[in-house]
């Protein structure tokens, strides 16, 4: 009798304590990871350098260069996509077709023209940017920067010179005709203070003007600022603490990132491994 109970309790015990192991499990699975945080500066150039390569990861990217076609339209921002995506060296200053230095707002520099980097199921190919808007089907990609951010509505503007309204006058109509992804890679240093759609309706305001001061036009589509690229390579978030700086640092941005130990750990990788980006030239 004595050792049929003391069986019993044995089984009662050992139930108890497979219980408790489970549940001591289950919490343990369900625990959320320790958050930790590091904080990050970036000049304009390493900014550039760091949305290029996360734009270069984006899935309706990978898509587009595997079966379709990406445009990447000539632009300061866009000159860092198309080394990142297409592999190759791009000289700064002519792939561009405007850009404002020092000096001011200038026209396309001076020397041999480039073209835009088209690429058909990721190989490069040399044709005219109409031709190549009139190809764009549905999941195609065109990549075009912007001159104004508001990253709240995630809206961008690019200035327009041209009546015919430039790139952006041969590809929209395409791109939003054929459903087309409009990729706006975009530093946090293009953010502006107002509403930018109430910006963009006073840049198209008809009246005398004194010097040069472009129309404008609202874009819409997939921005990627430094903010998403922190997400899209790392999986870590990160957040706009503060900007600008001197001595090489004008423009530039703080940025606090979180997440696991280990996602911060590689953000801080990643950051350490574009720090020097040498600045864009005229």
């Amino acid at each position: 009798m004595v050792n049929r109970n003391a069986g019993k309790m044995l089984l009662v015990l050992m139930a108890v304590l497979l219980c408790q192991w489970v549940f001591a499990a289950v919490l343990a699975a369900e625990e959320p990871a320790k958050m930790v945080q590091a904080g990050v500066t970036l000049t304009v150039a390493e900014s550039k350098r760091l949305i290029a390569k996360a734009v270069a990861q984006m899935p309706i990217v990978k898509n587009a260069l595997a079966n379709g076609m990406v445009i990447i339209i000539k632009g300061t921002t866009n000159r860092y996509v198309a080394e990142e995506i297409a592999g190759q060296k791009i000289e700064g200053p002519p792939f561009v077709t405007g850009r404002i230095t020092g000096k001011g707002p200038q026209l396309v520099p001076k020397g041999k023209p480039v073209n835009h980097v088209i690429l058909e199921k990721g190989k490069v190919v040399d044709i005219p940017l109409p031709e190549a808007a009139r190809k764009l089907k549905p999941g195609d990609v065109v990549m075009k920067g912007a001159n104004a951010l508001d990253y709240k509505n995630k809206l961008a503007a690019v200035d327009i010179m041209d009546a015919a309204g430039g790139t952006t006058g041969i590809t929209m109509p395409r791109i939003i005709g054929s459903k087309v992804h409009l990729v706006i890679p975009i530093g946090l240093e293009k953010l502006v203070a107002g509403d930018i759609v109430d910006l963009t309706l006073k840049m198209r305001e008809p009246m005398e003007t004194l010097g040069m001061v472009p129309s404008m036009w609202l874009l819409t589509g997939d921005i990627v600022t430094e903010l998403e690229a922190v997400k899209i390579l790392t999986g870590a978030t990160a957040f706009q603490s503060s900007a600008g700086g001197v001595a090489g640092a004008e423009g530039g941005v703080w940025l606090v990132i979180r997440g696991t130990k280990e996602q911060v750990s590689n953000a801080l990788k990643l950051i350490q491994s574009i720090k020097g980006e040498p600045p864009y030239t005229e």
